[in-house]
């Protein structure tokens, strides 16, 4: 028996606990930069199977290497663990135990499954060659993110490419899917606040009225993509918010809206803070208000390197693994990811596994009744450790 074979029915072995640390996680539920029974429950788990979890950035991260002892590569395999500032509405008989918090996108599942891959590697590290690096992962959802802090402290030292993978809930269950080049938007956010000067209802004339400033900004704003954005480019500007609370009677002086942008490239990224500040000190002139812009940028595009995502791909593909029904090209995605900023740093390939629910409804992600068929994980399981013993297998 190879050592593929080996492995696959081994974590085949290890499918129903996989699925009971997704629901233990997904019971207990945390946000970002918060994680810190998610990260407590890790490194136990580690401990107990007599390997080290160590510490690793700012937050809650954390890192296992699985040393062969013999030389070859190093190939990262990093998965997040936080959740979100969600009510859960899915009727799980696991839901969520911390109100207002859910694992609304999977990061549950990702850990799950990749801490039970670990457990399976390390069984078999005598015939494979180099290193394996677990990296654990807090606060994707919420910017500067988690990656950032734990690339700072060195967790890809040495590291020669890096894998992730994130369930969808919009792609078919038994799938695994790639894009190469790039693959998830970039994003920026954006928080504006007018000054103008408040005054009473019938006597319009006597203020500067912010609200009518700020309604102008949104419509305007939107002109960038249909009048300012080459046609063959992606720009998305969206505002999620606009606080402009008050009385039917009281001509509000004061706004703030918060806004999102995504894009794949950055002279979008460019030309979109551009117009969006001069459209914002143009109110200033235009309705005599105050602005206060504040623009940040948050996750870069994520560039999936073409070379090493067809090799994973491949290797995925011809494995034959039989939960996997197919090996597909997903073309790009629309959310942005901190693994960009892995990807920065060495060749990298971020895929996914369908984990669409067949019931005729849409489960979306970050959405209240976001949910997942939990036989996407040993899919998961399966194409990732594929990956691995193929990379650093024990070439004859």
């Amino acid at each position: 028996m190879t050592l593929l074979e080996t492995m696959m029915q081994q974590l085949e072995k290890e499918e129903a606990n996989i699925i009971e640390t997704r629901r233990d996680f997904h019971e207990y539920p945390e946000l970002s930069f918060q994680e810190k029974r998610t990260s407590e429950k890790i490194s136990a788990f580690y401990k107990d199977l007599g390997m080290t979890a160590q510490s690793c950035g700012t937050g809650y991260g954390l890192i296992v290497d699985i040393d062969t002892g013999k030389p070859g590569k190093c190939l990262a395999l990093r998965a997040d663990f936080d959740a979100l500032p969600v009510t859960e509405a899915n009727g799980l008989s696991f839901a969520s135990k911390n109100p207002g918090v859910m694992h609304a996108c999977g990061h549950d599942g990702h850990t799950a499954y990749l801490m039970h891959v670990a457990k399976v590697l390390n069984e078999n590290k005598n015939q494979l060659t180099g290193k394996i690096r677990i990296i654990h992962q807090p606060a994707e959802e919420l910017a500067p993110g988690g990656a950032l802090a734990m690339i700072q402290d060195n967790c890809l030292a040495g590291v020669d490419n890096i894998l992730g993978l994130h369930v969808m809930s919009t792609m078919k269950k038994g799938t695994i899917q790639y894009h190469q080049g790039e693959t998830q938007t970039g994003r920026s956010n954006f928080t504006l606040t007018i000054n103008g000067s408040g005054g009473h209802a019938s006597q319009p004339q006597l203020s500067n009225d912010a609200i009518l400033a700020g309604a102008y900004f949104v419509n305007m704003i939107q002109s960038i993509v249909s009048r300012r954005l080459d046609p063959f480019s992606m720009g998305v500007i969206t505002i999620g918010s606009f606080d402009g609370k008050g009385s039917a009677n009281v001509i509000n002086g004061s706004v703030t809206l918060k806004g999102d942008v995504r894009y794949f490239d950055n002279s979008t990224k460019e030309l979109i803070q551009k117009n969006i500040t001069e459209i914002a000190k143009g109110l200033e002139v235009a309705f005599e208000v105050k602005t206060d812009l504040d623009y940040n940028d948050n996750y870069p595009v994520l560039y999936n390197d073409p070379d090493f995502t067809e090799y994973v791909a491949t290797t995925i593909s011809k494995a034959n693994i039989s939960e996997i029904t197919d090996v597909l090209e997903s073309g790009k995605q629309d959310p942005s990811e901190d693994f960009a900023y892995f990807a920065q740093q060495v060749p990298a390939s971020f895929i996914y596994a369908g984990c669409d629910v067949n019931d005729g409804k849409k489960h979306p992600h970050h959405s209240p009744e976001f949910l997942m068929d939990e036989a996407c994980l040993i899919v998961a399981a399966k194409a990732v450790a594929a990956v691995v013993v193929d990379y650093l297998g024990e070439k004859s």
